[in-house]
């Protein structure tokens, strides 16, 4: 069971999916409008956040990167449509994955159980990187002594590339790995997410020394 807070404005669909994800035994809160979404999550310690991105007032864009400047709180947005603007907007705002409306609940479920599920580790030794290191017991980052709070999909494909320093992924396997999507996926999750994960972890993001790019091919951990 997990705590979700559903921020979605029009009535029939948030009606609709708050009672298919109780009857999948969620405990649900749910918002109409981005101001009462935030201020719910303050009071509602969600597990994951179910985001529609075209809101009255604030709209999702802002309430994402209000939610990720304060908490690491899981975030899938609904897009009503699977464009550029929605979708790259939605994920460099700080989403974990997106949802093209109309969704079916049992396909929302599924995408809420696979966010959750990337915060799973496996204990194991404090591993180092030059300044960075990567604690697979505590689930925590630090680079030069300084912890980096990352959001669970950051942490986790950081997790899954420095376990494998030098091999390189590409796009679809770690959509499939990371992302747990068995189908032929969308690679901006991915570049997104690299993109944001670099911003923190790395010297000079544009120079990346931890998770670099292979052209043609995909990305990889390292040489550091």
């Amino acid at each position: 069971m997990a705590r979700v807070l559903l921020i979605e404005d029009d009535p029939s669909v948030r009606n609709a999916l708050t009672l298919a994800l109780k009857g999948r035994d969620h405990e649900v809160e749910s918002a109409a409008s981005g101001e009462d979404g935030l201020e719910r999550l303050a009071r509602f310690a969600a597990d994951v956040v179910v985001l529609d991105l075209m809101l009255p007032g604030i709209d999702g864009f802002e309430v994402c990167r209000r939610i990720r400047a304060a908490s690491s709180t899981s975030i899938v947005m609904l897009s009503a449509r699977g464009d550029d603007f929605d979708v790259v907007g939605g994920l460099e705002a700080g989403a974990d994955d997106y949802v093209v409306k109309p969704v079916r609940p049992q396909v929302l479920e599924a995408r809420i159980r696979a966010v959750l599920r990337r915060t799973d580790g496996v204990p194991s030794p404090v591993e180092t990187y030059g300044a960075l290191c990567v604690d697979r017991a505590s689930l925590t980052v630090s680079r030069g002594g300084r912890q980096i709070a990352l959001p669970p999909i950051e942490l986790r494909l950081l997790l899954y590339l420095s376990a494998a320093p030098g091999q390189v992924f590409s796009r679809q396997q770690l959509l499939e790995s990371v992302w747990e999507h068995d189908y032929l996926g969308d690679s901006r999750l991915v570049d997104a997410c690299v993109q944001r994960l670099r911003a923190k972890i790395e010297d000079v993001p544009a120079e990346p020394k931890y998770v670099q790019t292979v052209r043609g091919f995909g990305y990889r951990f390292g040489p550091v």
